[in-house]
């Protein structure tokens, strides 16, 4: 047995009112745990986790077959902390509610906007090279591993770039962290 249509237009006008405010306390309980977990996956990637660790830490990562460190290789001043930029784009993002939907289907909507690698290129810049990100360079390579000498001086106190090239490696890509 069909509703009569005037019961199926009002549940059709106050359905969406009614369960919004349950529908947006599960979404937000969700997107929070999400996004919680792309910030501690973002944390414990390892080339985070050298950078992190400032001029003095391991080459954890790979990435510069244990010549330097990212921090030191990139040339971070000592006692910056270039992930700071990262983790605040990254706990900014909300989840907004929008109307609610009648027809042809009832429900609500929201909507939620991820930072893309060009957000994260763009408050990451090399601190020697305007324009340039580090962050990208770390998605695509950096130049440079070849100069790189190890020694307590320089922006980061532990290493400088050397005008003759001083080896042949390169500074390969292991790994891929970035959204």
């Amino acid at each position: 047995m069909a509703l009569p249509p005037d019961v199926t237009a009002a549940l059709r006008q106050q359905a969406p009112k009614a369960m919004r405010r349950g529908m947006e306390r599960e979404a937000k309980k969700e997107f929070n745990r999400i996004k919680q977990e792309m910030i501690k996956e973002f944390l414990d990637s390892p080339i985070t986790q050298e950078i992190l660790g400032g001029p003095d830490t391991s080459n954890s990562s790979g990435t510069l077959n244990g010549v330097s460190n990212l921090f030191a290789f990139i040339g971070f001043d000592a006692g910056e902390q270039p992930i700071a930029p990262i983790l605040n784009l990254f706990e900014k993002q909300t989840i907004k509610f929008e109307r609610e939907i009648k027809r042809p289907k009832i429900g609500n909507r929201c909507r939620v906007d991820l930072p893309t690698a060009d957000d994260i290129f763009a408050i990451t810049p090399l601190p020697w090279a305007t324009g340039r990100s580090w962050a990208q360079g770390i998605e695509r390579g950096l130049s440079g591993l070849g100069y790189l000498l190890r020694k307590n001086k320089g922006r980061s106190g532990a290493a400088i770039q050397s005008r003759v090239k001083v080896r042949a490696e390169g500074f390969k890509i292991a790994l891929t962290y970035l959204p």
